[in-house]
């Protein structure tokens, strides 16, 4: 018996050495390039600049043609601009969204729950924000199912809906937030720093971005669920305008800058200005509306063209040449074009892309305490939003306070509900230029501003409501697909309320 016990633990013990042997010899086909558990601070900035780069880029875009700041004149926006958009978001779904963002921030999450909550924290944030871009885009879409890897090769397609509000094995992205908000109180070993691209580690400026989305959120689905609505709303403000409540200061956006090396610009001058700078030039239905304001931030957002042109718009600010949106009218040369200035742009590409901001809050609540009967003074915020927004695009206070002093009407709140609501959707829609994504939410949401359809349009004589599925997800996962057209309204735009689209 001890020959045949000695005999089998010798072999047990080859057998564990020639493991650990083969186990050494098999360790130089490991790349440290790819490894299996990636850095919280390594991850952070890729999904935070990922975030904005999918928001600016592609879909928001599209979202500028379908809102009418910009205008297509060449190659895919040419034909997106009269709404061919028939499911060319591969890249977006598959490889921004999904596969780096969302992917990246669940497993961020994951390895940081435990020990690192301030990261867990932020990745939910972010998680959330991704999200409900997905779904407001193309309405039902994977979620609760979603982000499995091979456990769940085709997941369900969750209403949108449940998604915003919750349901049954699964949790609303208010609660996300919630849950994102509640980790960022806790103690951890790690916690972020310059590798945070836009708060550099301050939690206190996470927490106001968190409570923004809670407002932004509650703002998307007011028409479709005012009761809950007006509940998040107040929610946050029992929070208070100091602290973490919000974003109550230009200086505390949640705008995720960019740098002027070839490869770092932002996403509107790498493809507006790097790789294709003949796609695209001005709204002449945007530059009509500037114009007839006295807007001063027309020459921020866009440039200037020479005195020998015959622009659309001449005005104090200068020559401005657009373009009608689905035109197919030969454009000018470059040079006699007004193209995105400094404010989308930057000198060199620099400019941030500003997801969530201090202007929005302000319209927000304006729109709120009209329709919903949150507290505040609508006029007040209203005026709070329009400063803001000239702040923001680098307007001298003096230049500020003259508009306002020479535009009563315009700044100020008046007529029914409905006209109001018209005014701060106009002027939110006026200071969204560089986040088509949230202005075409709001002109789906509520009507406003009053948007012709552009011309010689394909496919549908409407503004779009929705983006198509990819190929991509049609050919991996159709039998969990709805089926929808561009026309056909998302959730919280599906039952027209009176009170937007009374005149």
């Amino acid at each position: 018996m001890k020959n045949i016990t000695c005999f089998r633990y010798a072999a047990l013990a080859a057998t564990a050495l020639a493991a650990a042997s083969c186990s050494k010899f098999l360790d130089v086909n490991v790349s440290p390039n790819n490894p299996i558990t990636v850095q919280p601070s390594v991850q952070l900035p890729t999904i935070t600049i990922g975030t904005a780069f999918v928001a600016g880029n592609t879909l928001g875009r599209d979202g500028d043609l379908f809102i009418q700041h910009f205008a297509g004149i060449a190659n895919q926006p040419f034909t997106e601009d009269k709404y061919a958009i028939s499911g060319n978001y591969d890249n977006e779904w598959r490889g921004d969204l999904y596969g780096n963002n969302l992917n990246g921030a669940q497993t961020l999450i994951a390895n940081t729950q435990g020990t690192s909550p301030a990261y867990s924290g932020i990745a939910k944030l972010l998680k959330a924000y991704n999200f409900a871009m997905v779904t407001d885009m193309w309405g039902d879409v994977p979620y609760s199912q979603a982000l499995q890897g091979l456990t769940v090769i085709h997941p369900a397609f969750d209403k949108q809906q449940d998604i915003y509000e919750g349901a049954t094995g699964i949790q609303s992205l208010f609660d996300l937030v919630r849950e994102g908000l509640a980790d960022l109180d806790k103690p951890g070993t790690l916690a972020p720093g310059a590798d945070d691209a836009v708060y550099k580690g301050d939690l206190t400026k996470w927490k106001k971005m968190g409570n923004m989305l809670l407002l932004k959120f509650a703002n998307t689905v007011s028409k479709k669920d005012p009761v809950l609505a007006a509940k998040v709303i107040n929610e946050v403000l029992t929070k208070g305008a100091d602290g973490t409540a919000a974003i109550y200061a230009n200086a505390d956006d949640f705008a995720v800058p960019f740098g002027t090396a070839v490869g770092n610009t932002n996403p509107f001058y790498s493809y507006n200005v790097t790789n294709r700078p003949n796609d695209q030039m001005a709204s002449t239905r945007f530059l009509d509306s500037l114009a007839a304001y006295k807007d001063p931030r027309m020459p921020k957002y866009f440039t200037t063209t020479p005195a020998n042109t015959a622009p659309t718009e001449t005005t104090v600010f200068g020559k401005f040449t657009g373009i009608e949106n689905g035109s197919n009218a030969t454009a000018p040369v470059r040079a006699n074009r007004s193209l995105y200035n400094t404010y989308v742009l930057g000198n060199a590409g620099e400019a941030p892309v500003r997801l969530l901001t201090n202007f929005q809050r302000c319209f927000i609540l304006a729109e709120a305490v009209i329709t919903l009967k949150t507290p505040g003074i609508a006029d007040s915020l209203y005026k709070q939003g329009i400063r803001a927004s000239m702040q923001e695009t680098g307007l001298s206070q003096g230049d500020i306070n003259s508009y306002f002093k020479a535009n009563p009407a315009i700044v100020t709140l008046s007529g029914t509900d409905a006209h109001k609501v018209n005014q701060i959707i106009r002027q939110k829609w006026t200071a969204w230029v560089g986040n088509g994504y949230e202005a075409w939410n709001d002109y789906r949401r509520t009507g406003y501003p009053r948007l012709q359809p552009a011309l010689n349009v394909s496919f549908t004589p409407n503004i779009p409501q929705r983006l198509l599925y990819p190929p991509s997800e049609v050919a991996a996962n159709g039998d969990n697909m709805p089926t929808v057209t561009i026309a056909t309204p998302v959730w919280w735009t599906s039952t027209p309320n009176p009170l937007y689209y009374a005149n």
